[in-house]
């Protein structure tokens, strides 16, 4: 009964809540209802009320009535306010046209004051209404003007329209109201439009006239007209001019106008009268002013970010060329704001390219963003940039440097005249030939002499200057050559920025530097920007200068100022690495160390393809190499950097040795040294003589890098195809190493050629004709490793730039393939430099951008660069056209081959180990010295055997005779010819043609030489005095065969000294003498250095050999009775 209750209670309560929610969900529905028909009665009374002002303005500006100028201001003035009460973009844009037309079609009306919209500016009911009206029409002109495109042309006209509103009402110049009476009515009319004014910039009116111009100017040919530029630029300045040059509206000025690209050019172009307006006002300086405020310039840049700042950088630029006096007296500020904004942009410049980066055509790799819309206006504002490295702004702003004169002195004024040479007697248009022409020739020799103090106000201001080229040196990477060209074509700036940097400090030169480097202050910091700005001009010139310039016409500097200069350079880099300061360099240290190291280099290879400077005068006699050594061994950091970086200061000798010890070390961490529990791995190979080069190339190509660096036992074959004998001491693989270098650097086989005049080798341009030539060049590269690892001398002369690209100078920045061209064809280098120096227009010669070739007949066009032989070579593009061409003949012609030689020849040699040799001393490690023999050096460490001694009359006469009697060509035939006695054996068969023999069989009492008739006459064979036999030794037929005419004995270059016994017979024990050794010519490090050593020793030689080494020599022996006991005196390694 309770639980019944309960539940009919519950079902009471919850039909009550239901209802209740119906009920409010109804008055819900009711209230929305009313509020939808509420919106939509709002809405379609708002469109009528809109349809009817719309028809009601249509109407108003009817075709009867647009071009009534009787309608008045009023009229206008409420129309303009109906339109505005309904005023949309998209649907009224032509209804608001034609507003303003209307409203500046009252403006020109003549003597119709209730015409002139501007009337009602008087009017106190309306003055407030009028001035909200006009406000807002003139905004809604910027916000049009925001979207409309200048280059479109029914666009321009409406930019025109809108331009001209804004020109009308921002000014009181033309309205007609203010004439005569209403002159009076002027002031309060100015301060209306200065309110307007002020209205506009607060609502971003110059960010619309930025929009503008960037659309109407960022671009290759403008699209804005002259009236267009002129009214936006007249608009711009009113509010600056208004203000009387308030920081604010200097500022937005700078922002929004002046970093439009290349707005001060187009303005120079299209309306040159808006420069004289902004001279008058002398805007140029306050701008220079404003900026350097160092927060002020801060602010601008960071508003402006990188690509915006460079273009108003360019702006100011442009402005400083036309205004010398302003940039005369506001040096100073002039250079700190250009610097504080180029190092505002290098902040962001990065050296390569990542996913933060963005590229632009003049900064490079940029880590913000870029705005590529401005791409097109970049060549524009890179002229404007160049005024920056022009010679009218150089002169300016370098007056203190420039104005002193270099000759100080009246001796060197009474010095002759030095005679003009023809090529100097040409006019001088080349841009590089000019460089230094007029100073070259009357100044001192420039040496440090100090005497200038470093705070003075003269040498800060230098070295401002210097800072600011610095910077836009490095931060202007795309454009730097053009940079480093604008400054050394001044004729005098560097010579007499090389005096400026003499006179500085109390002693000049070295010591003040150093010191610098060693304080952290702003002062140093500039003093160190100056050496760097010099050396980077300075390394630009030389490497654009050709041997001609440098050495005869001394264009540039002296020769001897070159030595004292790269004095300076030597020491100065020595010490920085020396004393610790590049291992731990960072930032502009380290682009000091570079930039010091990069012209210090250049002199140096220009040095070593022809010297300038006097012998030793790279080596620093303060470095110990024992010292640099034992560091060396330790791992010490600034050994490997002076050993990177200046190895010259090494002397030659140590170089060697040092290049000898790492492959030793090399040899034993690979295992390839004999030790007590080890030996190494032996390659055996089999080689016949008649293909030495098809089966060198087959069995070791297949090799690996560490199995070609191991130890190699070469057998010969012979034609008849037996082994030939030999006692091997590497020699027989020495042999063969000469001997398939030989052959394949044969320009008869046309894998290399030979250069015009000094027949120097080079790949083959047309080597591509052989099978497998890739190949064939690496297996050659590693061939020529080997040797070099070895330190197996072959004579194999290169020319001078492929030993260049052996040793990847190449690659440089600082290489010049025009240096290197004379070494390739001289004559052809002439041709090209002739070129260079040509006064007429180039382009009657006819050339083209290509270079035609001769190649097995058929007539080949090489095009330089892609359409080259369609594009003239002129004036503008000749230099180059030189370099490309010397770059297409040394490199793009050869690269093939010459990546594969390199590649085979690294797989032996590590880079590393051999950059530390210039070219010259490369080919010399290769080839050998070209020096004399020094026999005493020689005989010193000459290691004798057999019962040899230095003390034996044998060996007296030998040495005693290569001494005194014969010549240096007979000295280093001794090494040529002499070779081990397992080298092929000579062909005896010169001895029936009346040769004289190759072996003699000596008697000590003998007293001339027996011919083979007269031996056998005397029944004593062919004998002669020991002295007189090695007289005769220098003169081995040239004509003798390397093969054995069907012989094998070993009888190489030998020379018989019977040291024993008076003449040959079987009771009388004989021996024979031979000269051997690997070397063809002395080694680099000296004798004692030859491993193994140069040596002199007894080989035994069987009863069969001694008959049929004498019958060779038509000596007759009796068959029953051979002589016995012969020995062989073996002299060599």
């Amino acid at each position: 009964m309770f639980s019944a209750s309960q539940s009919s209670r519950a079902q009471f309560l919850d039909k009550a809540r239901q209802a209740r929610e119906e009920r409010r969900e109804l008055k819900e529905r009711e209230r929305a209802a009313v509020q939808l028909q509420a919106l939509v009665r709002r809405f379609l009374c708002r469109c009528h009320l809109q349809r009817d002002i719309r028809r009601e303005v249509d109407d108003f500006f009817g075709t009867n009535e647009c071009g009534s100028s009787k309608r008045s201001a009023l009229s206008v003035f409420r129309i303009a306010r109906k339109l505005l009460f309904v005023f949309n973009a998209k649907e009224d844009k032509e209804r608001f046209e034609k507003l303003c037309r209307c409203i500046l079609t009252s403006m020109d009306v003549e003597n119709e004051p209730k015409v002139w919209y501007v009337s009602l500016a008087l009017s106190k009911d309306l003055t407030l209404l009028w001035i909200k009206q006009i406000k807002d029409i003139l905004w809604f002109c910027c916000e049009f003007l925001k979207q409309l495109k200048p280059d479109i042309l029914q666009d321009s006209r409406l930019v025109n329209l809108h331009l001209t509103m804004l020109v009308t009402f921002t000014d009181t110049s033309t309205w007609k109201i203010l004439r005569g009476k209403g002159e009076t009515l002027r002031p309060a009319m100015n301060h209306i439009c200065a309110n307007i004014m002020g209205h506009l910039n607060q609502k971003g009116f110059y960010s619309v006239l930025q929009i503008l111009l960037t659309n109407g100017l960022a671009r290759s040919r403008p699209s804005l007209s002259k009236g267009s530029l002129t009214a936006i630029f007249s608009l711009a300045l009113r509010p600056v001019v208004a203000a009387q040059f308030s920081d604010n509206l200097l500022r937005s000025f700078l922002i929004h106008v002046m970093s439009v690209p290349a707005i001060m050019t187009h303005l120079a172009t299209l309306t040159p009268e808006r420069l004289a307006v902004m001279e008058s006002h002398d805007l140029f300086r306050k701008f220079i002013l404003f900026l350097s405020r160092e927060s002020q310039c801060r602010d601008v840049c960071v508003c402006l970010e990188g690509s915006h700042t460079l273009c108003l950088l360019g702006n100011l630029v442009f402005l400083g060329s036309l205004n010398d006096q302003v940039l005369e007296e506001e040096t100073a500020h002039f250079v700190g704001v250009l610097i504080q904004m180029l190092s505002y942009c290098q902040k962001y410049v990065s050296q390569k390219k990542s996913n933060l980066t963005h590229w632009h055509p003049v900064l490079g790799w940029f880590s913000q963003t870029v705005d590529y819309g401005l791409n097109e206006s970049m060549p524009l504002l890179t002229k404007q940039l160049q005024h920056l490295w022009g010679v009218h702004m150089i002169r300016i702003l370098f007056n203190d440097v420039l104005s002193k004169k270099l000759l100080e002195n009246q001796e060197i004024a009474q010095l002759p005249a030095q005679p003009i040479s023809p090529q100097n007697s040409l006019p001088m248009k080349n841009l590089f030939k000019r460089a230094f022409q007029k100073s070259a020739s009357v100044r001192n020799i420039l040496k440090p002499v100090g005497g200038k103090r470093v705070d003075s106000a003269e040498v800060q201001k230098v070295c401002s200057i210097c800072v600011l080229y610095q910077t836009t040196l490095t931060t202007l990477t795309q454009i730097r050559l053009q940079i480093l060209t604008g400054l050394t074509y001044l004729d005098d700036l560097l010579p007499k920025l090389w005096a400026f940097i003499c006179e500085l400090g109390p002693q000049g030169g070295l010591k003040l530097f150093l010191e610098c480097l060693n304080n952290d202050t702003e002062e140093s910091k500039r003093l160190l920007a100056m050496l760097m700005l010099f050396c980077d001009c300075s390394r630009h010139l030389i490497t654009i200068l050709d041997d001609i310039e440098v050495y005869e016409e001394q264009i540039s500097f002296k020769l001897e100022e070159l030595v004292t200069i790269s004095s300076f350079l030597n020491s100065f880099v020595f010490k920085m690495i020396w004393d610790g300061i590049v291992e731990n360099a960072r930032g502009e240290t380290l682009e000091l160390f570079h930039s010091v190291h990069g012209w210090l280099m250049v002199l140096y290879e220009r040095d070593c393809r022809r010297r300038f400077a006097p012998e030793d005068h790279w080596l620093r006699k303060d470095l110990k190499p024992s010292v640099l050594f034992q560091e060396l061994d330790k791992d010490k950091k600034r050994a490997q950097l002076l050993l990177q970086y200046i190895p010259h200061v090494i002397p030659h000798k140590n170089r060697v040795l040092l290049f000898r010890n790492m492959v030793t070390k090399e040899k034993e961490k690979l295992g390839l040294v004999e030790t007590s529990s080890a030996s190494p791995h032996v390659t055996h190979i089999t080689i016949r003589r008649s293909r030495m080069l098809e089966d060198g190339y087959e069995q070791l190509r297949q090799l690996s890098q560490n199995a070609m660096k191991g130890v190699i036992r070469v057998k010969f074959v012979n034609d008849l195809g037996v082994d030939e004998a030999g006692i091997d001491q590497d020699g027989v693989f020495k042999e063969f190493l000469e001997e398939i270098i030989k052959k394949v650097f044969d320009p008869a086989l046309n894998l290399f050629k030979t250069t015009s005049g000094d027949e120097r080798l080079y790949p083959s341009p047309t080597s591509y004709i052989h099978e497998n030539y890739l190949q064939l060049f690496e297996f050659v590269g590693k061939m020529l490793g080997k040797a070099v690892y070895e330190g197996i001398v072959v004579d194999v002369p290169f020319a001078s730039f492929f030993l260049s690209q052996l040793l990847g100078h190449h690659h440089s920045v600082f290489y010049s393939s025009v240096d290197e061209l004379p070494s390739l064809d001289s004559e052809f280098y002439k041709n090209l430099t002739s070129i260079k120096r040509y006064d007429g227009d180039i382009s009657d010669l006819g050339l083209t951008l290509s270079y035609d070739e001769d190649v097995m007949g058929q007539l080949v066009c090489h095009e330089l660069v892609p359409g080259g032989k369609t594009i003239p070579v002129t004036n503008e593009n000749k230099i180059s056209y030189i370099h490309l061409m010397a770059h297409f003949r040394m490199h793009t012609q050869i690269k093939s081959q010459t990546s594969a030689l390199i590649g085979g020849f690294r797989a032996i040699i590590k880079p590393e180990w051999i950059r530390m040799f210039s070219a010259p001393e490369l080919q010399r490690l290769i080839s050998g010295d070209n020096a004399e023999i020094d026999l005493e050096d020689l005989k010193k460490h000459t290691v004798y055997y057999g019962g040899f001694h230095g003390s034996h009359r044998v060996i007296i006469w030998l040495w005693d005779i290569l001494a005194n009697d014969f010549s240096p060509e007979e000295r280093a035939m001794f090494l040529k010819v002499s070779q081990e006695p397992s080298l092929p054996c000579w062909d005896l068969g010169w001895w029936g043609q009346g040769c004289s023999p190759v072996s003699w069989v000596l008697s000590e009492g003998a007293p001339e030489f027996l011919t083979p008739a007269s031996a056998q006459q005397s029944s004593v064979g062919a004998v002669v005095s020991p002295r007189v036999a090695l007289r005769r030794w220098p003169s081995l037929p040239k004509g003798c065969q390397t093969h054995t005419g069907g012989c094998s004995v070993p009888v190489p270059a030998v020379l018989g000294l019977c040291h024993r016994v008076d003449v040959v017979f079987p009771s009388s024990p004989c021996g024979t003498l031979q000269f051997v050794t690997s070397c063809s010519r002395p080694p680099l490090l000296g004798f004692a250095y030859l491993k193994p050593p140069f040596s002199i020793r007894c080989v035994e030689v069987s009863d069969d050999q001694v008959s049929i080494l004498l019958s060779g020599l038509g000596i007759p022996c009796p068959a029953s009775s051979p002589p016995s006991d012969l020995e062989t005196l073996n002299v060599g390694r």
